[in-house]
Parts: C-alpha cells; structure tokens; sequence
C-alpha cells in the first residue's frame, strides 16, 4: 500500500448527500478478476451519458476539476452496499483523500485499508473548504497526515483526527495483513504455547 504523509492537489466540492457506493462504482464494473480499469467506472451514469459521451455539467468533467486528488463530499458519503471496488476506483482515478463530516462506517475502514485517506470534519470547517473549492483557482489544498491539518489556498491550517493505529497504517503504506504481521513473533510464540498445552488438537498429529 503507498504510504500517506503529505498531498497538494486541486480539491472538487461533490456535496450531494448519501452518495452511495452503487452510484460511486455502479455494478457494471464488478465482473472483472482483477482490479483493473475502475477508474473509468468512478461515477460512471453521472459522468457520461447513455452513448458513453462526458456529460459537461458533471463537476468531474469540467476543466477546473480535472486530475483532482480531493473530493469535498456531503454527508453520509459512500453508504449502500460494502463492495470495495469504490474505494479502488477514487484511488486509481487519483483521488488521495476525501473531506466530509461523516462516512458509512465500512466504506470508511475499507478507505483506511486500502489507503485512502476518509477526513471527518466539523460542519463548520467543511464548510469553509467546501466554499473555497466552489471557485477555482482557490481549490488547492494540501493535506499532511502527519501533523493532521488541511492547508487552504488562503494559506489557514484547519485540524483534523485521525486514529492512532489508521495513521501509523496510512504513514507506513501498511494494510491489514502488513499490520497484523508486525506481530509474526507474538503470533507463532502464542501457536507454539497452544501445541504444547493441547499437542492432540495439532494437525498430523
């Protein structure tokens, strides 16, 4: 997993409220083996139309917005079904992070598993981003996972939080199975003290 310290890009306001993850990668990208090419399904059925034409009027389309790496959403962001293919597909359009007041709770920790950075700010704070993102060329932002703040293009430092043990994940490109074998040791000095206490539950034996 890349490892996440800083990011500067252009942020994208996206407020709509509930967006769910079928609207985000709706289900047409699903049948692949691989995780390959979701990038183009990202918002499919808002970003084109039925011939497969970019609607101009979708915020992704237009100039200003293009190669963005933040996404300024509205509340209740990526709720709906748990397929992970949405957090893969924003990672591989390029988007790094996204700024809301709140996530669906396993859209949000399949973000942090896979490296995508999910900020939840105060309405009030979201707010001041969001306006500023709403008029190019005042949407570049910077975020620092390591000393948690958003820059603004008018240069303020607005806080975040993250939790402790997301971070240390996010800083170090660590996912689940990194995490857990940080602990291979602990983890074959617990199987050897279960085989010698209950050697008859061993297998082959």
């Amino acid at each position: 997993m890349r490892p996440y310290t800083t990011c500067t890009g252009t942020g994208v306001p996206l407020l709509q409220a509930n967006l769910d993850t079928d609207v985000i990668m709706p289900k047409q990208f699903l049948k692949g083996i691989d995780r390959q090419g979701l990038a183009r399904g990202l918002f499919y059925d808002l970003r084109y139309d039925a011939s497969g034409v970019e609607q101009a009027d979708f915020v992704l389309n237009q100039p200003e917005y293009r190669n963005a790496s933040f996404l300024v959403v509205g509340p209740n962001f990526g709720c709906g079904s748990s397929r992970e293919h949405a957090v893969w597909g924003l990672l591989q359009y390029g988007i790094r992070a996204l700024i809301g007041t709140g996530f669906a709770s396993i859209f949000r920790d399949n973000c942090f598993n896979n490296g995508l950075l999910p900020i939840a700010l105060p309405a009030d704070l979201h707010a001041r981003i969001a306006t500023l993102c709403a008029r190019p060329p005042r949407n570049l932002l910077t975020v620092d996972l390591v000393s948690q703040t958003v820059t603004l293009s008018d240069h303020s430092r607005l806080p975040f939080r993250i939790d402790d043990m997301y971070r240390e994940n996010l800083l170090h490109g660590r996912d689940a199975i990194a995490a857990t074998l940080r602990y291979s040791a602990e983890i074959a000095a617990f199987e050897d003290r279960h085989w010698n206490r209950s050697p008859w539950l061993k297998p082959g034996t």
